[in-house]
C-alpha cells in the first residue's frame, strides 16, 4: 500500500526519486522519506505529510548530491503517521537503511528476541524490527548484504517489497518481495526501482518485474542477478518492454486525475473492447476465453472475488451471466471468503476482479481457490500484475493508468469486459438468439457515444452538488441490474467527500431504512425505463409522502419521475443490461463535484490508497 521509489547509476538520483514518489504517492500519502548516498556519507530526510512536505524538507536538511537512492511515500499500518514512523529506516549500527511496503505479521516476537540481543527501536514499525534483523544476521554470520536479507527474511511471516542499502556496500542496492509489488527499470549503466514502473517511463520502456519469495542484487553499471529467497536459486530475468507512456500518467489538463478518468471512460470502455468484438462479423474473440471455453460451459458455477468497487462490478456481471448464459454465480468479497472455508470444487469457475492485480485479499483467494482445483480467471487493468500471473487464464480491461483512488472508469470497464464474456458464453450454449446476440453487440458498440453524451450533463450535476453538498446523509436506490450501481455511487461519495451514504435495493427500502426518510434526506434514485420502472417510481412516491428529498437518474425523455423528482439527471437510452454503464456516469460526477465543493482532496482521500497490499 505504500509507495517505493529506488535509483542507482550515473544521473543525479534526488529528481527521480522525488518525481517518482510523486507519481506514487496514490499509494499513502500521510508520511514520506528519502535516503541518499554521495559516496562519502548516507543522508535521510523524512516526514509526516506529502512528497511536498518533504521536497521543502529536504532542501532545508540535507545536500541532494549523490547517485544512489531510495524513497518512500506511506500508508501506514504499524504506527501512526508521523515523522519517526515514517521510511527509510536505519538498523541500529546506522549503516543499513531500508523501505518497506507490507506487512510483517511476526514484528513482536522478531522485535522480542532483538531487543534480548540488545536493539532498541525509534519508531512503533514492523519495518524498523526488520532492518534490525537483517542487521543481525550480518553481523552474527559474517555475509554480505544479500545472503544477510536472503536469510532474514526466511524468518518473516507476512508481505513485503523492500530496497536495503548499506552505506559499506556503496555500489549495489538489494531488493525483495513477497505479495507487494516490485518493478525494476533496466537502463544504460542504470537500474530504477519502484513499486510500479510509473516513476521511470521517461527513462526507460524496459522492466523487470519480480515474482514472490524473489530477491535481487542491483549493482551500478552491472547487470541484475534474482536469486529465489528460499533455495538461493539463481533466476533468468525477464525483461518486458513497457506499454504505458507518460501522456498516460499525466493530468492532460484536468483539475483532478479523477476528473480525467471520468472523462476518459468513453475510449476506455471502446479499447476494452476494440479487436475483441467484430460486430459486423458477430464475434467476441478472446484468447482466454476461447482457449478454455469447456471450463466456462461445463462450469456448475461461476464464483466471482473481488474488493471495493471491483465486487460491484462482480455484482453486476451476476445479473448478466445469470441472465444471458444461464451459469449460477455466487459473487464473494475476497476478503471474507478466504477464511470462512469455502466449498470449492474442480467444477467451478473464480473470476478474480482486480483494478491493479495486485490486492492481497484476492491474491489470496486466488490461491485458495486453486489448491481447491477450481479454475481460476482473471479481470485485471495492470499488464504483468500478480494477478494476471497468478490466474490460469485472464484478460486484461486496457482502462490505461488509473491514478485517481477512487475507482471509476475501472468500473466500466470491468463491466464491458465481463459483458463479453457473458455474451460470448451464451452464444456458446445457445441461450440467447443470433438476433438477440448481435443486437446486443450493436448496443454495446454505441455506449461510448452514449457514454459522451452522459458526461454534458456535467454543469446541471454541479448545480444539483452545490445544492446537497452539505448534507450530512444519502440514500442510494436501484433495483436489478442498477442495484450494485447504487452500492458503487454510495462508495464514490463516501471515498471522497467523507459523507455518509448507503446503496440500497430500492424495494429494500421499506425493510428499515424508510425510517431514516425525512425532509433532509436526499435520496438519489435510479429509476432508468427498463427494468422495474414502475415498482421504482412506486418507491419514489413513498419516499416524497415523507417528504424526502428526489435526485433522480432517468431515461432521456422521462416524464413520471420528473413530475416526482426534486432534480433529475438524464441518461441515453440502452439495454438495461448495459444501463450500469451509464447510470453509473451522473453518480461518479455527482461524488467528484461535491467532494471538490467540500475542499477534499479527491484525487487522494484521507485513509485510503490505491491498491490495497496489505490486509
Amino acid at each position: 500500500m505504500c509507495g517505493i521509489v529506488g535509483y542507482i547509476g550515473h544521473r543525479d538520483a534526488f529528481p527521480i526519486i522525488i518525481e517518482g514518489l510523486k507519481r506514487l504517492e496514490y499509494r499513502g500519502y500521510d508520511s514520506a522519506g528519502i535516503a541518499l548516498f554521495d559516496g562519502k556519507n548516507l543522508k535521510v530526510s523524512k516526514t509526516k505529510g506529502k512528497v511536498a512536505d518533504l521536497e521543502k524538507r529536504v532542501n532545508k536538511e540535507i545536500s541532494t548530491n549523490g547517485s544512489i537512492g531510495i524513497g518512500h511515500t506511506r500508508w501506514a499500518t504499524h504506527g501512526v503517521p508521523n515523522d519517526v514512523n515514517a521510511h527509510p529506516h536505519y538498523s541500529n549500527s546506522g549503516d543499513l537503511v531500508i523501505i518497506h511496503n507490507g506487512i510483517i505479521e511476526n514484528y513482536e516476537s522478531l522485535k522480542k528476541e532483538l531487543v534480548k540481543r540488545g536493539y532498541t527501536f525509534k519508531s512503533d514499525t514492523d519495518t524498523e524490527v526488520l532492518i534490525n534483523l537483517i542487521e543481525d544476521v550480518k553481523s552474527k554470520e559474517n555475509v554480505k548484504l544479500g545472503k544477510a536479507v536472503q536469510v532474514a527474511l526466511n524468518q518473516v511471516v507476512g508481505a513485503y517489497a523492500i530496497a536495503v542499502f548499506d552505506k559499506n556496500k556503496p555500489d549495489e542496492i538489494v531488493i525483495a518481495r513477497l505479495g507487494s509489488p516490485l518493478a525494476v527499470g533496466v537502463g544504460e549503466n542504470e537500474f530504477f526501482i519502484a513499486s510500479d514502473a510509473s516513476p521511470f517511463l521517461e527513462y526507460t520502456k524496459n522492466a523487470i518485474y519480480l515474482e514472490d519469495e524473489e530477491m535481487a542484487i542491483i549493482k551500478a553499471n552491472k547487470e541484475i542477478k534474482i536469486r529465489k529467497i528460499k533455495d538461493d536459486s539463481l533466476v533468468d530475468p525477464y525483461v518486458q518492454e513497457l506499454q504505458m507512456n507518460l501522456e498516460q500518467i499525466e493530468k492532460g489538463g484536468y483539475d483532478h486525475f479523477m476528473l480525467k478518468e471520468i472523462f476518459e471512460q468513453p475510449s476506455a470502455i471502446k479499447d476494452t473492447y476494440r479487436g475483441r468484438m467484430l460486430v459486423k462479423e458477430g464475434i467476441i474473440r478472446m484468447a482466454g476465453i476461447d482457449d478454455n471455453i469447456e471450463k466456462f460451459i461445463n462450469a456448475n458455477r461461476i464464483i466471482i472475488v473481488a474488493c471495493g468497487t471491483s465486487w460491484h462490478a462482480g455484482l453486476v456481471a451476476e445479473y448478466i451471466f445469470e441472465d444471458m448464459a444461464r451459469i449460477p454465480v455466487e459473487v464473494e468479497y475476497a476478503s471474507e471468503f478466504r477464511y470462512r472455508n469455502p466449498v470449492i470444487t474442480n467444477k467451478d469457475v473464480v473470476i478474480a476482479i482486480s483494478q491493479s492485480g495486485e490486492t492481497a485479499d484476492t491474491l489470496a483467494a486466488i490461491k485458495l481457490a486453486k489448491t481447491h482445483g477450481a479454475f481460476v480467471f482473471g479481470v485485471c487493468n495492470v499488464v504483468g500484475s500478480s494477478i494476471a500471473r497468478e490466474t490460469h487464464a485472464g484478460a486484461y480491461t486496457h482502462a490505461g493508468p488509473e491514478i485517481g483512488v477512487a475507482s471509476t472508469k475501472a468500473f466500466t470497464t470491468q463491466i464491458t469486459l465481463l459483458t463479453l464474456i457473458a455474451l460470448k458464453l451464451a452464444k456458446v450454449k445457445g441461450e440467447i438468439s443470433n438476433s438477440d446476440y448481435r443486437y446486443h453487440l450493436q448496443e454495446l458498440e454505441l455506449i461510448p457515444e452514449k457514454v459522451e453524451k452522459a458526461l454534458k450533463s456535467e454543469e446541471h450535476i454541479k448545480m444539483i452538488a452545490a445544492k446537497y453538498k452539505n448534507a450530512r446523509n444519502f440514500l442510494y436506490l436501484g433495483r436489478g441490474y442498477n442495484f450494485p450501481v447504487a452500492l458503487e455511487g454510495a462508495l464514490k461519495l463516501k471515498e471522497i467527500s467523507y459523507i455518509h451514504a448507503e446503496g440500497y435495493p430500492a424495494a429494500e427500502m421499506k425493510h428499515g431504512p424508510i425510517a431514516l426518510i425525512d425532509e433532509n434526506m436526499p435520496v438519489v434514485v435510479i429509476a432508468t425505463k427498463k427494468g422495474h420502472y414502475e415498482k421504482v417510481v412506486s418507491n419514489i412516491e413513498e419516499i416524497k409522502a415523507r417528504q424526502g428529498k428526489i435526485i433522480g437518474i432517468v431515461t432521456e425523455g422521462d416524464v413520471n419521475v420528473k413530475k416526482l423528482a426534486d432534480y433529475v439527471i438524464e441518461v441515453p437510452e440502452s439495454l438495461e443490461s448495459l444501463s450500469p454503464l451509464l447510470t453509473t456516469i451522473p453518480l461518479q460526477l455527482l461524488s467528484y463535484h461535491i467532494a471538490v465543493m467540500l475542499e477534499k482532496n479527491v484525487d487522494q482521500p484521507r485513509n485510503l490508497a490505491k491498491s490495497v497490499t496489505v490486509e
